[in-house]
């Protein structure tokens, strides 16, 4: 069997659950992470054969695919702000919308040296990693209740040289120091029971849980902990930053600006929803 047969072929079967674009992604993937091929590759060895045995793992990989496997479980890595970081079942997927949120905290913090940041419900570290890569000297903390992840985390920060301080606590339960922080910034659990119906199978099946959902009666309940402990934590002037659920954006938007929150913002993801919201806290 020629590449481009191989490449044909595993397009194919990928095409019976998946749109055809993503399908030609996957494959692509497949080929860089088994024979580390590259686009232009796979179009110079078009004619060149496949092993039986490269030829057998392409078909291992497409069946755990066509049940909806997450590929970047399956070949153990992801891509995030332009960085390679490790990922398992342990922790969620890094997403194109926490690129964003990551892009808000360094432009409002354009040009400051020596923030101090903590990272809530870390999950594989991509924030706290991220942030500490493109801020000028910061002094990166980053929490997580799941010890797993935490694993992941710190194996993301020792391979891409960074220095964070990781540490095991309950986002429900802070007790930060007060004025500890220059900014605070999170991802918690924001899915509601309630819509599970309308997700993707790759998510019910195979990320974790812990991270993904709350009550359909207290959909808030991460951000209303992390916001009080948050209003402790940060230094006067302190900026918080968090990712939502776009159907509760209005909720909470509401919810800090009566519990004394400043200039609260609330900015649209690349899909145009409600995804962000920042804050100042008070000066006095």
């Amino acid at each position: 069997m020629t590449l481009e047969e191989c490449r044909r072929k595993t397009v194919q079967r990928l095409t019976a659950i998946y749109p055809r674009s993503e399908a030609e992604w996957m494959t692509r993937i497949i080929f860089e992470q088994l024979k580390g091929y590259s686009q232009t590759d796979l179009i110079m060895k078009a004619d060149s054969e496949v092993s039986d045995f490269i030829a057998g793992k392409v078909d291992d990989v497409t069946e755990r695919l066509l049940h909806h496997e997450p590929i970047q479980y399956i070949f153990g890595e992801t891509r995030f702000y332009g960085l390679k970081l490790k990922v398992s079942p342990a922790v969620l997927i890094p997403r194109p919308e926490t690129e964003q949120l990551v892009e808000m905290v360094i432009n409002d913090a354009a040009g400051r040296s020596d923030l101090r940041v903590l990272d809530i419900c870390t999950g594989s570290g991509c924030i706290a990693v991220a942030l500490a890569r493109n801020l000028l000297f910061p002094r990166v903390e980053a929490i997580d209740i799941s010890p797993d992840a935490l694993e992941v985390a710190k194996e993301n920060a020792r391979l891409t040289s960074t220095k964070i301080t990781f540490s095991q606590a309950d986002a429900l339960k802070l007790q930060l120091s007060a004025g500890s922080y220059d900014i605070i910034v999170s991802n918690p659990p924001y899915i509601a029971e309630k819509e599970r119906t309308t997700m993707d199978a790759n998510v019910l099946d195979y990320e974790p849980e812990l991270a993904l959902f709350v009550p359909d009666s207290d959909p808030l309940r991460f951000y209303t902990a992390i916001s009080r402990s948050a209003m402790t934590g940060l230094r006067a002037g302190g900026r918080l930053y968090f990712e939502i659920n776009p159907i509760y954006v209005k909720e909470l938007k509401q919810q800090m600006q009566a519990d004394g929150w400043l200039d609260v913002d609330a900015v649209r993801d690349m899909q145009g929803l409600y995804r962000f919201i920042s804050a100042t806290r008070p000066k006095s």
